[in-house]
């Protein structure tokens, strides 16, 4: 009878830890747990830690709560100025509710790669080139309001959206960096004639200083010369000051004896005076000649006449000689 008793207790124990061993369930700290009994799902979710279900009869749906990290393929679009690219993203999202996340839709990750894809296509047909290069924090925001929209009923909420990488053709490339570089050439245009207009206007501000002090042009000069001498030069160009030249100019103009009329006046004893006729003023004749050829003898005057000019003949005689004449009647 003992013995009866002791196998009877062995079996029930066995049979306990049989029971046990298929019931027991561990739920770990980052998930959640799901029991469908014969195929309907209980409203209790399972904490993490030890739990049970009935052997047979329960089964246990584990979902996993954390962030996920899915990276969305490359998608080859149009952008709307008709530029042909090709974008790649990544999506962080995780599950804040798992009865929807298991019951709503077959696979959540894959609904959510599938709606990420279309969403990041829709995204590059609405933008332009330039919102894709320098603006995506604006297509982020909206490419994860796109995601998010319809995640919202499969109990995952989207986390963040990030646009990883834009490639562009090599021709664009080529286009770009040819625009690039014209753009950096008109600025340095633009600074370097802002430059001069400075310079010139500093340099005008010192010629007038200068103009008012004639010592500082000279200070000026000896200070270049000796700037230019520190070099080691062989060869010292020396400005020459304009103030010099004009005072030789203005020098050289009484000395030269300019000619206002038809013919200069020379000296009186240069030429001899003709005899005048009756009737009329004296009459000279100044014609200067080489003294190698006798000058030629001047015409009297005829009374009632005008002025008489002087003979050709006698500019002919000396080619190299000037030859000027008048004849005044009084």
């Amino acid at each position: 009878m003992l013995q009866e008793l002791v196998a009877a207790g062995v079996a029930v124990g066995s049979a306990g830890l049989v029971y046990l061993a298929a019931s027991a369930r561990i739920v770990k700290q980052y998930e959640r747990g799901l029991v469908f009994r014969l195929g309907r799902v209980l409203n209790d979710v399972r904490r993490p830690g030890f739990t049970m279900v009935v052997p047979f009869v329960d089964r246990l749906r584990k979902v996993n709560m954390q962030i996920v990290t899915l990276p969305i393929p490359a998608q080859e679009g149009i952008t709307r100025d008709n530029v042909t690219v090709r974008v790649d993203a990544v999506v962080y999202f995780k599950v804040v509710d798992p009865e929807a996340a298991i019951v709503n839709v077959e696979d959540y990750r894959f609904a959510v790669s599938q709606m990420a894809q279309t969403s990041l296509r829709s995204i590059i047909g609405k933008s332009d080139l330039d919102d894709l290069l320098s603006n995506r924090e604006k297509l982020n925001q909206g490419l994860e309001l796109m995601i998010d929209s319809p995640a919202v009923g499969w109990g995952v909420q989207i986390d963040r959206v990030e646009i990883k990488d834009v490639s562009l053709p090599d021709t664009m490339k080529r286009s770009m960096a040819r625009q690039a570089e014209a753009d950096r050439d008109r600025r340095a245009r633009v600074i370097n004639a802002d430059a001069e207009l400075q310079a010139s206007r500093k340099l005008a501000e010192a010629a007038q200083v200068m103009s008012d002090a004639p010592a500082a042009l000279q200070l000026r000069l000896l200070q270049t010369v000796v700037a230019v001498a520190a070099e080691k030069n062989s060869t010292l160009v020396l400005p020459f000051p304009v103030e010099l030249l004009r005072f030789l100019e203005k020098a050289h103009q009484p000395a030269a004896a300019p000619q206002t009329g038809p013919a200069a006046a020379p000296r009186a004893d240069s030429a001899p005076q003709a005899d005048s006729a009756p009737g009329t003023g004296p009459a000279r004749l100044n014609a200067p000649a080489p003294e190698s050829i006798p000058p030629a003898p001047a015409p009297a005057s005829v009374p009632g006449t005008g002025p008489v000019a002087a003979p050709a003949s006698a500019a002919r005689t000396a080619p190299d000689a000037e030859v000027a004449g008048e004849v005044t009647t009084s």
